[in-house]
């Protein structure tokens, strides 16, 4: 059985991974409680004395707007905390796998696949990116866009966000004219399943198959769960952009190289959320 190591493992994406995938691999985590990845003393030693055989690199710190005014604090986590844990799990000769994220595209001339060029828009997509390229050719990266399931108490996704405003007959006000793409999390898992079994050191994109506007999506989740769609406004790209900068407008997504595991749409991801719910 594979020992995968992981930061990010108390995480939105990382528990479920663990969770849905704990049969078929032996996880160690390393959750930054016990493992502060800033910190390059105490990266090295936990690292060398930990026995993997690939290791998962999650955490990241991932509020885009805030980002913005904390730069120095967004690139000590992802871009020196990357180098610190790359080259700790290099030195042992083990592989790696590097999560990035779609918003490394500038989403001005989408879609965008595996070998697009990259433009980031902001602060936190440059600093994804300079962990890109810190192992990029060295080790697999694995972009995924907008990842969301059925519970998390620690963490909303957007479609928790939206949900819950939704139920307590709050307006939400959404973009019309962009896209993004939604990624089921249980997919992510069972990509992520293939790929730690075939190891490479590629870029991959582990996205859902469809993009959508925001408000689209808002309008969807109101009909899957039966919530007030008058609440729903619309906003323009331009204007919602004046108060949360670093958001790539046309964040359509696509993987040339998943041939492996069917990804699903929005629709159907909610659909699968809606039968976990019920159990």
């Amino acid at each position: 059985m594979l020992k995968i190591a992981l930061t990010g493992s108390d995480g939105l994406v990382g528990s479920r991974i663990i969770e849905l995938l704990k049969n078929d691999f032996q996880f160690i985590p390393l959750p930054q409680s016990q493992m502060d990845i800033t910190n390059h003393d105490q990266v090295n030693q936990i690292i060398s004395q930990t026995d993997f055989d690939i290791f998962l690199h999650l955490a990241a710190y991932t509020n885009v707007a805030a980002a913005e005014t904390n730069k120095e604090l967004c690139f000590k986590v992802n871009v020196e905390g990357t180098k610190n844990v790359f080259d700790a799990v290099n030195q042992k000769g083990k592989k790696f796998i590097y999560v990035s994220t779609d918003f490394v595209f500038d989403g001005k001339k989408p879609p965008y696949f595996e070998d697009s060029q990259v433009y980031p828009p902001g602060v936190y997509a440059d600093s994804k990116y300079q962990g890109e390229r810190i192992v990029n050719g060295k080790a697999m990266i694995v972009r995924i866009a907008y990842p969301y399931r059925a519970f998390f108490a620690p963490k909303r996704d957007f479609f928790r966000t939206f949900r819950s405003y939704l139920e307590q007959k709050k307006s939400l006000t959404m973009i019309t004219d962009s896209l993004m793409t939604p990624t089921f999390i249980d997919d992510i898992a069972y990509g992520l399943k293939h790929l730690f079994n075939e190891y490479s050191p590629e870029i991959f994109h582990l996205v859902g198959i469809n993009s959508l506007s925001p408000y689209d999506i808002a309008v969807l989740i109101a009909e899957k769960f039966n919530l007030d769609k008058s609440l729903i406004g619309k906003t323009t790209y331009e204007e919602y952009i004046k108060n949360k900068p670093g958001l790539p407008k046309l964040a359509d997504i696509r993987s040339k190289k998943n041939n492996f595991w069917k990804m699903k749409t929005f629709e159907e991801g909610l659909n699968n959320i809606i039968k976990q719910m019920s159990k």
